[in-house]
Parts: C-alpha cells; sequence; structure tokens
C-alpha cells in the first residue's frame, strides 16, 4: 500500500503571485477585448456610456499594474523561492527531468503512469517559464502603448519594437497565445487533480501537496 504525506510546497508568496497573475489576466483578457472591439459606445440601457472606454481603460491599466507585480514575484521566486519554485527544479536541461519529461508525455497520451514530482513537472514548468518570458514582453509592449510620449518605457519600446503599431500587434498577438493557454491550463489541472494523487487544485490554496512517503 502506497503510503503519502501533506508536504508544504508552494509558499504564500507563490500562491498570492498565482491568484494575482490569474485575476489580472482574466480582467486584462475582458477590458483588453472590449478595446479592441468596443461593443458600447453610445446611450445603453438608458445610461450615457461616453465615458465607457477611459473607464474601461482605466481598470485595464490597474490590471496591468496587478499582472506586472504579480510577474516580479514569480521572477524572485523563480530565483530566492523554495525548492519547489526555483527554476532549477523543473528546467529540463538537468538530465533528471529530461526523463520525467518523457514520462509525464506517455502519461498525458494514457500510455504510461501519472507520477508526482511535488513541485511543476517539466512540461508545465517549462510552459510556465515560456509565458514568464512572453509575460516580460507583453509588460513592456502594454507600457511603451501606455506611455508613447518620451522617458524611459518610450525609450525601451522603440528600442525593442520599433514603433508604437509592432508593439500593439505584438500585444494583440500575445493576448490569444494566453487565451489559448489559460484554457489548456484549466484542462490539465483538473486532467491532473483526476488521475494524480497530489492534491494540485487544493494546493493552490493551501500551500500543501500529497506526496509519496
Amino acid at each position: 500500500m502506497k503510503v503519502y504525506q501533506r508536504v508544504k510546497v508552494w509558499s504564500v508568496l507563490m500562491r498570492l503571485y498565482h491568484w494575482a497573475f490569474a485575476l489580472s489576466i482574466v480582467t486584462l483578457f475582458l477590458t483588453g477585448y472590449y478595446i479592441h472591439n468596443p461593443f458600447a459606445l453610445g446611450p445603453w440601457e438608458g445610461t450615457p456610456t461616453n465615458f465607457l472606454m477611459a473607464k474601461v481603460r482605466f481598470v485595464h491599466f490597474l490590471a496591468g499594474y496587478i499582472f506586472i507585480s504579480a510577474l516580479l514575484m514569480r521572477l524572485y521566486l523563480l530565483f530566492f523561492g523554495n525548492k519547489y519554485e526555483r527554476f532549477t527544479d523543473f528546467i529540463i536541461f538537468r538530465p533528471r527531468n529530461l526523463k520525467r519529461l518523457f514520462y509525464t508525455i506517455k502519461a498525458y497520451l494514457y500510455v504510461g503512469e501519472h507520477e508526482s514530482y511535488g513541485g511543476h513537472n517539466p512540461l508545465a514548468g517549462t510552459v510556465y517559464l515560456s509565458i514568464i518570458v512572453l509575460s516580460v514582453f507583453m509588460a513592456l509592449s502594454g507600457l511603451f502603448l501606455m506611455y508613447p510620449e518620451g522617458g524611459l518605457w518610450a525609450s525601451w519600446g522603440s528600442a525593442i519594437f520599433g514603433t508604437q503599431q509592432i508593439a500593439r500587434l505584438f500585444h494583440y498577438f500575445l493576448f490569444w497565445i494566453y487565451l489559448i493557454f489559460v484554457m489548456l491550463h484549466l484542462y490539465l489541472v483538473v486532467w491532473n487533480d483526476i488521475f494524480g494523487t497530489e492534491g494540485i487544485i487544493s494546493g493552490i490554496f493551501s500551500g500543501k501537496k500529497f506526496l509519496k512517503a
């Protein structure tokens, strides 16, 4: 009989990052879609909405700052978090993680057993790390679009993206990348909770998972 113990995996800061990141992304989705395709510009149900775009943009900017704050938290944890939160735990260039990556893919294809590793499995970790890198460019493009007149963000934005139009296209393209990521993330989280033994969903609330003793 397999014996499991409840182990603290995610710190408070990691869980705070996760929920701040998740909620800010949802808010950015909704407000960003409206900014791209405003469906209400005039009177709406008897209420003047002349400043609706300005209000939506304000919420978008606010959510953007929360997104950046969460991103900075995760960047800190990649280097200074606990052993499960640091990038060295799941980076695929380690021989141990290359084997785990193969086992994980087999499990997702239903040709192997599901294994629990405590933190992120190498496949998930690689995807998350890619999203973090993309998030840096998402934040930079957003700040460039927000502050185009001059100063630090304008100079950095011009150096990285060239023009505001390129930055806007990049920002819009990443919108769809994030949308696909969120859908796959939700599916795989539920999948792992069903077929795994860690308690992955409860773990992001409590910080604890069930690992083999």
